[in-house]
């Protein structure tokens, strides 16, 4: 991963995760960004992977963490909603690796089924209260977008796809991106970090032009 980083002159690297609510969160005005960032900046989507695999139920303190998260977010971007059943309707597990696969299976199979894969995912979790910890789950969110089930299933648990998710990983602990929804811009061997806004996509477009223009 990293061997493209410096291939080149500008490039926004997108780092996030199908499980991470603030990324969830991100969506309107992320897609805005790319629906008005200039054709000239390519972008790259990473997957983070917050959290590892696991088949023990997420402790009771993660749990209330995330439900935080949830309860900030809906203050902080009222057009984002969560569906609260999910806490009492599933046994939750602090793993997003298998969902993470999922996109990178998706990717595999169609390369143009990465963001309908993340909205299958994020639809599933946040708006229908499933689990995206569950190969079920993402199973039939392959079928939601209409991959070729049987093909995913394989992928979804090779070793090709779990390499590929670790070295998007190992890529983005290498651009400091501890955190996600996280943004960087590299322009002429330079990385600058890109201050993420949940509600306005014109304060990041403004700050990645004036890095190009100016720099």
């Amino acid at each position: 991963m990293k061997a493209y980083l410096f291939n080149h002159r500008v490039r926004l690297i997108y780092i996030h995760d199908p499980m991470c609510s603030w990324c969830y969160a991100f969506t309107q005005s992320w897609t805005k960004l790319q629906e008005t960032l200039s054709i000239d900046i390519p972008i790259i989507s990473v997957v983070g992977g917050l959290a590892s695999d696991t088949t023990e139920p997420m402790p009771l303190h993660t749990q209330k963490m995330v439900q935080q998260a949830w309860q900030r977010i809906e203050q902080t971007v009222p057009e984002v909603s969560f569906n609260w059943d999910f806490w009492t309707h599933n046994t939750p597990y602090r793993s997003t690796y298998p969902a993470c696969r999922a996109i990178l299976a998706a990717k595999k199979q169609r390369q143009t089924s990465e963001v309908e894969m993340i909205h299958a995912i994020q639809t599933a979790y946040y708006q229908k209260a499933k689990n995206p910890s569950l190969p079920e789950t993402l199973q039939e969110c392959a079928r939601e977008i209409g991959l070729d089930e049987a093909q995913f299933a394989q992928d979804l648990t090779s070793a090709e796809i779990d390499s590929q998710l670790h070295q998007e990983i190992q890529f983005a602990r290498s651009l400091d991106a501890n955190s996600y929804p996280s943004l960087r811009l590299q322009h002429n061997g330079n990385l600058h970090v890109i201050a993420v806004d949940y509600r306005d996509h014109r304060t990041m477009l403004q700050q990645i032009n004036h890095i190009v223009q100016e720099l």
